[in-house]
């Protein structure tokens, strides 16, 4: 059987509204914690002039191939192993990086890690135009949670474990201006989300 989120079925087409837009000019995606892989068969889909490449962490691995079995599209490619905590990332030159529901499960310094590999790896890609970010999930802002809901939610992450939890969006636009980024989009979603987009100075 298939690994199912029902929080990607709801928020598969808010973000694809997005990415419709953003990554209009973009060849080669490299989604950071596909998950269940079905954002990867989402997108792949309805964007079929890019090639979005998955990965995650090797125990995630079966589970995305049986979405990317099912579904039979060219144009998304088998999950690679990448793990924040190593240096060493798959060898490709993006021209954009996605990740969805992964800031508030990681620690900070794993969010710092992610952020700081994607630069890298966008930087590495041979292309003329800037390379391109794409951040989703929940965010607080001003220090406040956006919803009682978040509320709820950020603290049973730190129930669980005390280094997750629902990350500042000043804090993340500021890490991420460290590495280069510049934020160019900020955009709401259902159930008091976010698809923040950057793009490499």
């Amino acid at each position: 059987m298939k690994p199912y989120s029902a929080a990607c079925e709801r928020n598969k087409d808010p973000i694809l509204t997005v990415l419709r837009r953003f990554f209009a000019d973009v060849s080669l995606v490299l989604e950071i914690g596909s998950g269940t892989g079905q954002h990867a068969v989402h997108m792949g889909t309805h964007l079929p002039h890019l090639t979005w490449q998955t990965s995650d962490l090797a125990v995630h691995h079966d589970g995305i191939r049986r979405w990317l079995e099912d579904a039979g599209l060219p144009n998304v490619g088998s999950p690679l192993p990448l793990d924040v905590d190593q240096t060493e990332w798959p060898e490709l030159e993006p021209d954009a990086v996605f990740t969805a529901n992964t800031f508030h499960i990681v620690s900070w310094p794993q969010v710092q890690r992610l952020l700081a590999g994607a630069a890298r790896a966008l930087k590495a890609a041979a292309v003329e135009k800037r390379g391109k970010l794409a951040v989703y999930g929940p965010f607080n802002y001003d220090g406040n949670y956006t919803g009682p809901g978040n509320r709820n939610f950020d603290q049973m992450l730190r129930q669980r474990d005390p280094l997750s939890g629902i990350r500042d969006f000043e804090a993340v636009v500021a890490q991420a201006r460290s590495e280069g980024f510049a934020l160019v989009g900020d955009v709401a979603m259902p159930a008091d989300n976010h698809l923040l987009t950057f793009v490499l100075d």
